[in-house]
């Protein structure tokens, strides 16, 4: 169902691309832990334990990636937005209709 109302059709907007970025975390945190298990156990049967370098590496992207979705995006961008808002509405024609 679409509202007419141009306000809640962007907070409609807005809230599916934060729902889609954070299941798009958790896809990627859950193949984060199936591949690394799989890792484990490879790593396990050889004589080395090398599986923990892969682990290290994809886990400070996978936290990289937690840390953009979960706390730079919401804060930092609705103040952005806020202050776009405010700088447009001081301008010329900037008056909302």
């Amino acid at each position: 169902m679409r509202s007419h109302d141009p306000e809640m059709n962007d907070l409609e907007r807005r809230a599916r691309r934060r729902a889609g970025a954070k299941l798009g975390w958790y896809i990627h945190a859950t193949i984060y832990v199936a591949v690394n298990l799989l890792l484990m156990f490879l790593s396990a049967q050889s004589p080395r334990g090398w599986a923990i370098y892969p682990a290290m590496g994809w886990g400070m992207g996978l936290a990289i990636h937690g840390l953009v979705v979960f706390v730079l995006t919401t804060g930092v961008h609705e103040r952005l937005v806020q202050r776009e808002r405010r700088r447009l509405m001081k301008q010329p024609g900037g008056t909302p209709s």
